[in-house]
């Protein structure tokens, strides 16, 4: 099962729902909207909708990362050493339970931790992450964990995610998942194959026929697909059609 979607609502909320039936949440990554708010996408969205949610930077980011910036966060400088990294903090497990409880409400299947390039294998955050995913209450959810930091070697990660049971995602045109748990891929196209400028690209045709290709080899019994170029809404739509999966 290909389940295609985009990065956020690159349109409206009602057209979207027409055309796909997933989207990967990005405002709980940076400042999550309040439960009236999400309430509200819940109950126009289609019974068969499913929305994928990304864990709020609180959790994995530093907050020197400009994305605190950009979500107009600020953290007094004496308290930036409790948020971010998984660091074992009543900070990070305040900032997870926001999440926990925004996936319930939108019936989420798939929580997504997007980790910056700080986030390097260094022993203390190694240790950081195997006590948060240890130790907090899962509901049930699919953990999916994208690192971007250098240095994640295939074995490393491939170890990580299975003493952990989460999946790993990866941009299918950068390299293949490490591991996939819960027989589950979650894919996130950023934009170009390797050697293309990242986001503002289209994806040609040859890249959309290349991919079938990856995602069949992968194998697997269900597989999220996330475009986040863009063009992520045409790109999504020309890959869903060359399925020839049903749209509403």
């Amino acid at each position: 099962m290909i389940k295609i979607g985009c990065c956020g609502f690159p349109e409206s909320i009602e057209q979207y729902f027409k055309k796909f039936k997933l989207t990967e949440v990005q405002r709980t990554f940076y400042k999550p909207p309040s439960e009236e708010t999400l309430k509200n996408w819940r109950s126009r969205a289609p019974k068969d909708f499913e929305f994928a949610v990304k864990a709020w930077q609180l959790i994995t980011h530093d907050p020197n990362s400009p994305t605190y910036k950009k979500a107009g966060i600020k953290i007094p400088e004496e308290k930036k050493k409790l948020y971010g990294h998984f660091k074992p903090t009543p900070e990070v497990s305040e900032a997870w339970e926001t999440i926990s409880t925004i996936c319930k409400i939108l019936e989420a299947k798939v929580c997504l931790f997007q980790c910056p390039a700080s986030f390097t294998p260094s022993e203390e955050n190694i240790k950081n992450m195997k006590e948060f995913f240890s130790t907090i209450n899962r509901e049930g959810l699919i953990f999916a964990w994208e690192p971007r930091g250098k240095n994640w070697t295939a074995p490393l990660v491939k170890s990580l995610c299975e003493e952990l049971d989460i999946t790993h995602t990866v941009d299918p045109f950068a390299s293949n998942p490490a591991y996939l748990a819960k027989d589950t891929a979650y894919l996130r196209l950023h934009g170009a194959p390797p050697g293309k400028k990242m986001y503002k690209y289209t994806y040609t045709d040859n890249d959309l026929y290349r991919l079938k290709d990856i995602i069949k080899s992968i194998n697997v019994k269900q597989c999220y697909l996330l475009f986040n170029n863009i063009t992520m809404k045409e790109d999504a739509l020309r890959f869903q059609n060359y399925y020839n999966l049903p749209t509403t």
